[in-house]
């Protein structure tokens, strides 16, 4: 298993490189989503290079964390997690503290965010997710309200908010380019506004199936699970 995932991981940050130099982009981070696979896993990725490691849910997040204590790795200087599905009012405590938190797309969030971060003496990084398509009952700030969403982020003490993020609607390799696109336009509108702690570097778009058309449209930010860990064992 470790020999997979360490050939696996050196298969996609290749593939990373060659779209990067493309694309003419300086840095693209690689998140390993380590969702549902267990800490070993996640040992093993580190082992073999990567850093930084995604989860989607708050509960699974800490165990993963208790888990990699008892093996002697939680405190690598090395680790650092991104808290990349949605996050509930009631689970931010759980999240304060992660290098990256993902999914922010609403004024409550962002209040319960800052009150937590505060409490915990941190300044708390975050993405914001925005619905390109407008699309219904989907997560994501809609694109015109995400001038207001930007604002109540800058008056905050304890939030930083360093770009913005996607979950795209599946489709064909034009349509996917099309809401990399439509993202990277709505940062590069709102990077021209002067909003203090709002900083818009990062665009975290593109997964295992994607990453290559997301990285061509910008993004700094690849999150990527199943191409390095294999198929989840739900």
């Amino acid at each position: 298993m470790t020999d997979d995932i360490g050939a696996r991981l050196a298969e996609v940050r290749a593939r990373i490189e060659r779209a990067r130099v493309d694309a003419g982009i300086d840095a693209v981070t690689l998140v390993a989503v380590s969702k549902h696979h267990p800490a070993t896993a996640v040992l093993a990725a580190l082992e073999a290079g990567a850093t930084d490691f995604g989860e989607n849910y708050a509960q699974e997040l800490e165990a993963k964390r208790a888990a990699l204590d008892s093996l002697g790795v939680g405190a690598d200087p090395r680790l650092r997690w991104h808290m990349i599905g949605p996050v509930q009012s009631n689970k931010v405590k759980r999240v304060i503290g992660c290098a990256l938190v993902y999914s922010v797309d609403r004024p409550s969030l962002v209040a319960a965010l800052d009150r937590r971060a505060a409490a915990a003496a941190v300044v708390q990084s975050v993405l914001v997710q925005v619905n390109v398509d407008d699309e219904v009952g989907k997560a994501g700030v809609a694109p015109a309200a995400l001038g207001g969403l930007l604002d109540a982020i800058a008056a905050c003490d304890a939030l930083r908010c360093r770009g913005l993020m996607l979950i795209p609607r599946p489709g064909s390799a034009d349509a996917l380019r099309g809401q990399f696109a439509a993202l990277r336009r709505l940062r590069d509108l709102h990077a021209f506004v002067t909003r203090s702690g709002v900083e818009l570097a990062e665009l975290s778009m593109g997964m295992s199936d994607d990453f290559e058309l997301a990285i061509a449209e910008g993004a700094t930010i690849v999150r990527v699970g199943t191409a390095i860990f294999g198929e989840r064992p739900y």
